[in-house]
């Protein structure tokens, strides 16, 4: 394959991720992606029609938003010339939606492209069950009043069970194991402990209450709902989180044997973020600001039943491809989906008989350092609104190498059904890469 062109990312902006609490949240998808994307296209002044494509990531869309980008480009004024498309790959849709714009402006078959992710997980649709929807095909399709009454008879109060549809999202069909089973079985594995877990899920939020007292989240833009609230800061935050409050929790999705709890587990989560990828010509044209440069991205897929370490098998062949290792990268993002999974992929790559059986490495790749893993918190403390995060930790990540000065940078998520997604980026400014 030919090398591709440099692609930059311009900047990009997220909306705070809020917390599910039982109910739809006060936003729709489309309506978080707007309120991202707005402002970012008003503090560049880029015209309507400057854009090539429009590509947004979003697993679960409401009835309302079928193929969400379009629905998102049209609201945010874009021209209606402008093509748009939607892209799943569950938890990491919206790095997907950022690598299929990657390729695209690498190869040229764009210039720019406005790019992102999206989730109103609270929105989730509760269906009904076949048993119900086969009744009322039936009564629909009687004539008669007679015929209309006989069909009433057959009903039962059974067909109105609901089908909760997150929950069957968030279960893979093929080992029949929710995502928190999948997460207890690789801490198995690789002995986590639960004191392990709640500890790192402690420093997560302590983590992201430190970058909000400190400005360091500046990518999160206020959004206000039709009753006049509004939301500044990711709203899961637990400020008085410890490990004797966590120790409390009980292990959720293995009652009698399990260490994973709803507090060591990412939270479900309302969420966008947009961002504003680039070729050289078009930064050029548009007198835009670069944040950085996409230098590589990795796919990689394993057993459903450990979708948890696909970080560790997505961001080995980057590291392998460029000749790198750990100490060439100066910050790590890896999507909080368990603080198991986690800290799981790090013992993977600890591990010179999983590094060579497992990731076809001739040793192991040694071990990350957690100052500089999700400095500023992830998906434990903020949320994971699942289309969303992979575009999310792509944007912070760039945004922590411009404020700490550093080169490098790679972030990765794991994926339900197992899958694990890795993209490296690069300071522009600090690498010398500057468009």
């Amino acid at each position: 394959m030919s090398k591709l062109r440099d692609v930059y990312i311009v900047d990009g902006k997220r909306t705070p991720f809020l917390k599910a609490r039982g109910k739809p949240g006060p936003f729709w998808a489309s309506d978080l992606a707007v309120a991202a994307g707005r402002p970012l296209l008003l503090q560049h002044n880029i015209p309507a029609d400057a854009f090539n494509e429009v590509i947004v990531g979003c697993v679960m869309s409401g009835p309302n938003e079928a193929n969400i980008a379009r629905v998102i480009a049209l609201r945010l004024g874009l021209d209606e010339s402008i093509p748009a498309f939607t892209v799943q790959r569950n938890c990491a849709s919206g790095m997907q939606a950022l690598d299929c714009a990657y390729q695209n402006i690498g190869t040229g078959r764009s210039e720019m492209v406005l790019v992102g992710g999206v989730e109103a997980m609270s929105h989730a649709p509760v269906l009904f069950n076949n048993r119900m929807v086969n009744w009322l095909g039936d009564f629909m399709a009687a004539r008669s009043t007679g015929q209309k009454l006989q069909t009433m008879l057959k009903f039962r109060p059974a067909f109105l069970k609901p089908v909760i549809a997150l929950l069957c999202g968030l279960t893979d069909p093929i080992v029949n194991m929710n995502m928190g089973q999948t997460a207890e079985q690789i801490a198995w594995r690789f002995g986590i402990t639960r004191e392990q877990m709640d500890g790192f899920a402690m420093r997560s939020h302590q983590r992201l209450a430190k970058a909000q007292d400190e400005g360091a989240l500046d990518e999160v833009e206020p959004i206000y709902d039709n009753k006049g609230k509004v939301f500044i800061h990711d709203d899961g935050l637990r400020r008085d989180s410890n490990m004797a409050s966590l120790a409390k929790l009980k292990p959720y999705f293995d009652r009698k044997y399990g260490m994973v709890t709803p507090g060591n587990s990412a939270q479900i989560t309302d969420g966008g973020t947009m961002l504003i990828l680039a070729s050289a010509r078009a930064v050029k044209k548009h007198q835009l600001p670069v944040l950085a440069r996409i230098t590589d991205s990795q796919w990689a897929a394993l057993s459903p039943a450990e979708m948890g370490l696909g970080p560790a098998y997505a961001m080995a062949p980057i590291l392998k491809r460029n000749k790198l290792t750990i100490e060439d990268v100066d910050y790590w993002e890896i999507n909080e989906a368990f603080a198991a999974q986690v800290l799981a992929c790090l013992e993977a790559w600890k591990d010179e008989a999983y590094c060579k059986d497992y990731l076809g490495l001739p040793a192991s790749l040694g071990e990350i350092p957690m100052d500089r893993l999700n400095i500023d918190g992830g998906g434990v403390s903020m949320g994971h609104p699942v289309g969303s995060s992979g575009a999310r930790i792509v944007l912070h990540l760039a945004k922590t190498l411009q404020r700490k000065q550093a080169q490098r940078g790679i972030a990765s998520l794991c994926i339900g059904g197992g899958q694990g997604g890795a993209m490296m980026i690069e300071n522009a400014a600090a690498s010398g890469s500057e468009a």
